[in-house]
């Protein structure tokens, strides 16, 4: 709706037109009977009658008193605009100390809902909120930036050092036996490997939050796929000795999303659980459907996520009181990614932990 800022003011200016030939006529007639008062009852003053008479006869056809009324027209007139224009001149003079940093950028005008200008006031301090959040936004993702190519940095180095570690010792022969060998290129192989999986879940970060990914959704059973994901695991979770169960109040859910990228997150999830997990023996799936939503609740019996780590598992490369990777995935980015992929479908994540279990609770909508 607009704010219909010159009709007030123009209409306001009128008003004050209007009430100040009022104002001046009233004030002329005062000043006649006063004047006319005062040089009856008193001796001393009798020289008001004369200057009156004198201003009313210096212009013919008692048009002295015209100017008289005209003068204090102007008076009053200008009384009136000055009360009317001195509001916008502290917010003018306020915008200026802003733009010049002598006040803070989220700085607030007093806004007078009484005066025209109130309306311009208040749109100021929404102008400078928004550019105070802008400002604030910029910041954070320029420490963002730089925090990310800090920790890309240190990440990247570590792998690569070892490789390059054991690389020299075989290409200057320093070693015994072929065994000794075998064992350098293995390790060196190891690095290497988890060097390419941290670029892999890198460049997928980097894609999901600047919504370069494109999700090609297709309408799927959830229960379905998390059985077969389960089915996967069977072996891996028998070589760490733990075990999985999967809770479902139906055999069938349908949802509609990117299955893929739905199953790279549980995997994440079940990953995490066996990694550090392991105390608990079992990992435990349960899926609930709440009318328009599905909620899949992965769960471990290991030990509990620290109370200070916990709002902040979902950062990437976060670096807790242990382990900066230990509730974030091999890379630091899993459960981040994990986190963007979720946000595309329109769903939850949320994470939850005690000295019983800890559990990742994923929210999505469903058909």
């Amino acid at each position: 709706m607009k704010d219909r800022v010159v009709f007030r003011l123009v209409f306001r200016s009128f008003v004050n037109l209007i009430l100040s030939a009022i104002l001046a006529l009233i004030s002329v007639v005062l000043l006649y009977y006063v004047a006319d008062f005062l040089s009856r009852n008193f001796y001393q003053l009798q020289f008001l009658r004369v200057v009156g008479r004198g201003i009313v006869d210096i212009f013919p056809s008692g048009l002295g008193i015209v100017f008289l009324w005209v003068a204090i027209f102007m008076v009053y007139f200008f009384i009136l605009q000055w009360m009317l224009f001195s509001y916008f001149d502290s917010v003018n003079e306020t915008v200026r100390r802003i733009a010049d940093g002598q006040l803070d950028m989220n700085y607030q005008i007093v806004v007078k809902q009484s005066s025209t200008f109130g309306v311009i006031a208040s749109n100021v301090n929404r102008l400078s909120n928004r550019l105070h959040v802008a400002l604030e936004d910029e910041r954070k993702a320029e420490q963002t930036k730089n925090e990310l190519i800090t920790n890309v940095s240190h990440d990247l180095r570590t792998p690569l050092t070892s490789i390059i570690g054991y690389l020299g010792l075989i290409e200057q022969d320093r070693y015994r036996d072929e065994v000794e060998l075998r064992h350098y290129v293995q390790i060196a192989y190891d690095k290497s490997q988890r060097l390419h999986e941290l670029i892999d879940d890198l460049f997928e970060y980097t894609r999901m939050r600047h919504d370069s990914v494109i999700l090609k959704r297709e309408t799927f059973n959830l229960v379905e796929m998390l059985g077969q994901l389960l089915v996967q695991y069977h072996m891996p979770l028998q070589e760490v000795g733990m075990e999985s169960k999967l809770d479902s109040e139906v055999t069938s859910i349908s949802i509609r999303g990117d299955a893929a990228k739905l199953v790279r997150v549980f995997e994440n999830l079940i990953s995490n659980a066996m990694s550090y997990g392991k105390e608990g023996k079992f990992i435990e799936l349960k899926v609930k459907s709440t009318g328009k939503e599905v909620i899949v609740e992965v769960s471990n019996f290991g030990d509990a996520i620290p109370a200070i780590d916990l709002p902040h598992i979902f950062d990437r490369f976060y670096r807790g009181d242990k382990s900066r990777t230990q509730w974030s995935g091999g890379s630091g980015l899993g459960l981040a990614i994990s986190k963007s992929i979720i946000d595309k479908h329109d769903g939850t994540i949320e994470a939850s932990s005690d000295s019983e279990r800890t559990t990742f609770r994923v929210t999505l909508p469903r058909l």
